[in-house]
């Protein structure tokens, strides 16, 4: 099967300090690949290589069967990479459903507006319901974002990236901050997602990893030291050694 996003060679350096080494990975249609490892292995930095926010000092990313390395975070962005955050980044004094409505217009290509036409309106209005629906938060469209519970939030921000019609996930730790209840229902959604968004995962929540992923990848210093099924990772004793924190 063909990968729909492949990076080869992704290097970036902060000064002396080599924070992405060389990596190479790719995400296939309908899989979650995982990157895992420490505090501090550079896997935010990867994501926002990605992402076009942070650009790579040598190596190519490849998208959609087109290399995206040049691009920047809005052009990957128009083309279906959609990006969730550590930190939701949600508009608080705005509606759940108007939050998801302005992603269903940047998709289209011009700012929302509240007193467009009724017609244009209501197109937005029942995008952003599709993807609140998908998420289960369509219950909460007329509240406001700020007066949700953290998971709420995180549901809701992946309802704003659905919205954008994305070819491919980013996750940057998705259960950050979450209990174990909002994990499960988190990971739940995610399990449902994967088939029609390939999911590119980081993260620190280990069951959460091991419940989605379909291929591993674990990130040391900036450098990728091991690549494999779930199963492949937890008999690699270097790579449990990164993850947990045990001697190999």
């Amino acid at each position: 099967m063909s990968a729909v996003l492949s990076i080869s060679g992704l290097t970036k350096r902060f000064g002396a300090l080599l924070v992405t080494d060389d990596v190479s990975l790719d995400l296939k249609a309908g899989e979650c690949h995982a990157v895992i490892g420490p505090n501090g292995a550079g896997k935010t930095t990867l994501i926002h290589q990605l992402s076009g926010t942070l650009k790579p000092d040598a190596g190519a990313i490849h998208f959609d069967g087109q290399e995206v390395t040049a691009l920047s975070a809005y052009a990957r962005a128009r083309r279906g990479l959609g990006l969730t955050f550590q930190i939701t980044s949600i508009i608080p004094g705005f509606s759940v459903l108007e939050n998801v409505a302005l992603a269903a217009q940047a998709k289209d290509g011009s700012s929302y507006r509240f007193f467009g036409s009724v017609a244009r309106e209501r197109r937005l209005n029942e995008r952003a319901m599709a993807a609140l629906e998908l998420l289960g938060i369509e219950d909460r469209a007329q509240r406001l974002a700020g007066d949700l519970s953290h998971g709420e939030k995180r549901a809701l921000e992946l309802a704003v990236a659905i919205a954008s019609q994305p070819k491919v996930l980013l996750l940057d730790e998705p259960m950050a901050g979450m209990g174990r209840k909002e994990s499960a229902a988190l990971i739940a959604t995610l399990q449902s997602l994967k088939a029609d968004y390939p999911l590119l995962l980081v993260e620190h929540d280990m069951d959460a990893v091991f419940a989605l992923a379909d291929r591993v990848s674990v990130l040391v210093y900036g450098k990728i030291i091991a690549t494999g099924t779930p199963e492949e990772i937890r008999s690699n004793a270097e790579a449990r050694a990164a993850y947990l924190g045990e001697e190999a």
